[in-house]
C-alpha cells in the first residue's frame, strides 16, 4: 500500500514537521530501514540515530523538534508506529473457514454464528464456542468447557474440562489451560494425589503466548483478569488470582494460591512463592525470588526480592568483593606479621 507522511500523519494524530508529499511503501526498524520506508524512536536514548537512518519518515516523540527527513511528533511514538503498520503492511493471514470435516463435535455442543473449527480439532460434551471464534488444527477443547466471541485458539493448544474464557481472548500454540494442579501430601512415604477439582477462569480481551500452563484450582477457580497479557513459558500455578492489565514476561513462575493485582509487571524469570500478595502497579524485575508479599506500586528485584533501590546498593556491594577480599587478606599477613613481632598469642 502506497501513503503518503501528511495521510499517515493524519491517521496518527501527529504533528507533522517536513514534505507531507512524501510517499511511504513500507515499515521497518530505524537501523535497517531503507528509502521508502517509515520507522519510530520511542526510547531518547535512539534519537541519535535519526540523523543516521536511510528511512524516508520517522515517528517520534514530542521532544523531537526537527530532523534532516519529515517527523511526525506524537504522544506515543511506539502506539502511532503499531497503527502505521496496520495501514501499510495489512495482514494477509487466511484463518480457517467452516468446521472441517475431521473435526469431532462432542453431545450438546453450543456453536456460535461463523465459528471456524480446522482439522482435527476435539470438542467435548457440552462446550461453549461464541460467534465468530477460531479454533486451529489440533485443539482441544474439554467437556463443559465455554470459550467467548471473537477468540483465536491457535494449533495444538489444550483447554481442560470446565474452563471459561471470555471474549477476544488470543491463545498461541501449545498451551495447556486447566490442567491439574500441582498438589499431593506424604501419607507412609508415598505422595497420594490431592484431587483438583476446581476450574480456570480467563476474563475479556486476554492474550497468552506460546506453551503456557495455567493450572485448575484446587476448589473453586484459578483467574487470569481482564486485559492480562501473558508471554511465553509462563506457569501459573493453582488458585493463583491475577487482576486486570497486568503483564506476566517469559518464564515467570506463579507458585499457588499467590494473588497478584492489577496493572502489575512481572518481568523475565520472576518467580513468586505461593500464598502472598503483589499490590497493584507493582513491578517485579527480571530473576526475581519473590518470597514475600509486595506492596502496592512497588518497584522490587534481587533474590530475596527487595525494594529495588534496597537491592542495587546489596549489588554494588557484591561486585565489591574481590577487593574487598584482597585487603582482607593483606589486613591478616600485617597482623600475623605484628603478632610475631610483639609475640602476641
Amino acid at each position: 500500500m502506497r501513503s503518503t507522511v501528511g495521510e499517515i500523519a493524519r491517521l496518527i494524530e501527529g504533528d507533522l514537521v517536513g514534505d507531507p508529499a512524501t510517499i511511504i511503501t513500507g515499515v521497518c526498524g530505524i537501523r535497517e530501514a531503507e528509502e521508502g520506508d517509515i520507522t519510530f524512536v520511542a526510547n531518547s536514548r535512539y534519537v541519535n540515530l535519526i540523523a543516521g537512518t536511510r528511512a524516508s519518515a520517522i515517528i517520534t516523540s514530542k521532544e523531537v523538534t526537527s530532523a534532516a527527513k519529515p517527523i511526525i511528533r506524537t504522544d506515543n511514538p511506539s502506539f502511532a508506529f503499531a497503527k502505521v503498520v496496520s495501514l501499510v503492511s495489512p495482514g494477509n493471514l487466511r484463518h480457517p473457514q467452516g468446521i472441517h470435516p475431521t473435526a469431532s463435535i462432542g453431545k450438546g455442543v453450543s456453536l456460535g454464528k461463523s465459528v471456524a473449527l480446522a482439522a482435527y480439532v476435539v470438542i467435548g460434551d457440552q462446550a461453549i464456542i461464541g460467534d465468530r471464534t477460531i479454533i486451529y488444527p489440533g485443539c482441544f477443547i474439554g467437556q463443559g468447557s465455554s470459550i467467548g466471541c471473537d477468540c483465536l485458539i491457535y494449533p495444538n493448544v489444550s483447554i481442560r474440562e470446565k474452563v471459561s474464557i471470555g471474549n477476544r481472548v488470543i491463545i498461541h500454540s501449545g498451551t495447556v489451560i486447566g490442567s491439574d494442579g500441582f498438589g499431593f501430601i506424604q501419607v507412609d512415604g508415598i505422595h497420594q494425589k490431592i484431587p483438583q477439582a476446581g476450574t480456570v477462569q480467563i476474563g475479556d480481551d486476554v492474550e497468552v503466548g506460546a506453551n503456557v500452563t495455567i493450572d485448575r484450582a484446587r476448589f473453586d477457580k484459578t483467574v487470569i483478569g481482564k486485559g492480562t497479557k501473558i508471554d511465553n513459558l509462563v506457569q501459573i500455578a493453582h488458585n493463583v488470582i491475577i487482576g486486570e492489565n497486568s503483564l506476566i514476561v517469559a518464564q515467570a513462575g506463579i507458585s499457588g494460591s499467590t494473588v497478584i493485582g492489577s496493572n502489575v509487571t512481572l518481568a523475565g524469570q520472576a518467580g513468586l512463592v505461593g500464598h502472598i500478595n503483589v499490590g497493584n502497579g507493582a513491578i517485579v524485575a527480571a530473576q526475581a525470588g519473590v518470597t514475600k508479599s509486595v506492596p502496592a506500586n512497588t518497584v522490587v528485584s534481587g533474590y530475596p526480592a527487595r525494594p529495588h533501590a534496597e537491592a542495587k546498593k546489596v549489588n554494588a556491594c557484591l561486585q565489591k568483593l574481590p577487593e574487598l577480599y584482597k585487603v582482607i587478606r593483606d589486613l591478616e599477613k600485617r597482623l600475623l606479621k605484628l603478632e610475631a613481632k610483639f609475640e602476641i598469642k
